[in-house]
């Protein structure tokens, strides 16, 4: 079920952002929940991947496709390069992610140089947010969060084994923090999907968490940052890369 009274057009706020995403202003929390996709299921042929972004009653705020090339899907899918539409529920393009194809793995002891990883976030399309950048680490993966004047805002770090198993139920947390990892202001869960659809499906739900009073920019760009990781470590561990 769609949420009611999302402000409607593409009209900007003040914010320079789509009127849609005054509808994050109050909220001080979102679910990502990735789509099953019956071809993958039963054939395992990597799909492109589709999110509902939810509110906390469970009603769809705004919605995710991503587009890739068919080709990266299946023979280098954790690498991919990609676009990631998120409309909102007027089908209109209210922010959208982009992430160019890296060769190299980009695994957390060479996260950084030229195996980076790197999601442009821009609202409304042609209007640079900032951008998400992996770092370096000797065992544990993190993305660091950088605003549209390339200025250093977040870190989030992994943990040394994100993986879930049915000896391993709790959901897999990633602390949001400052640049200099002296104050936790939000994160991110993965959240365990119980054994039946971990055996069938590899679908993810992420949940985001952040202050209520937090500018929407910022809003939207642990958004970006939420869906690095789900592509740049569970995409990993999905097809058998895990760090």
């Amino acid at each position: 079920m769609s949420v009611e009274k999302q402000p409607m057009g593409m009209e900007l706020q003040p914010t320079g952002l789509p009127a849609s995403l005054t509808y994050l202003q109050d909220l001080d929390q979102i679910t990502i929940k990735q789509k099953i996709e019956m071809l993958e299921v039963l054939t395992g042929f990597e799909t492109r991947n589709r999110y509902a972004v939810l509110n906390k009653e469970g009603q769809q705020i705004f919605f995710v496709q991503e587009e890739s090339s068919l080709c990266e899907r299946c023979f280098c899918a954790p690498n991919r390069g990609f676009q990631l539409h998120m409309t909102d529920n007027n089908s209109q393009e209210v922010v959208r992610m982009s992430r160019e194809f890296k060769f190299c793995m980009g695994c957390c002891w060479c996260g950084g140089g030229c195996c980076q990883m790197e999601i442009v976030v821009e609202s409304p399309v042609g209007r640079v947010l900032g951008k998400i950048r992996t770092g370096t680490s000797k065992w544990k993966a993190h993305v660091q969060v950088y605003d549209a004047t390339d200025k250093h805002v977040f870190t989030i770090w992994g943990m040394c084994c994100p993986c879930q198993t049915p000896c391993c139920k709790e959901d897999l947390n990633f602390p949001i923090t400052t640049p200099d990892l002296s104050q936790r202001v939000g994160n991110i869960a993965r959240e365990w999907r119980g054994c039946f659809v971990d055996c069938c499906t590899d679908a993810d739900t992420l949940r985001l968490e952040f202050p209520v009073d937090m500018t929407l920019d910022c809003k939207m760009l642990l958004t970006g940052a939420a869906f690095m990781i789900e592509y740049y470590i569970f995409e990993m561990e999905k097809n058998g890369n895990g760090q």
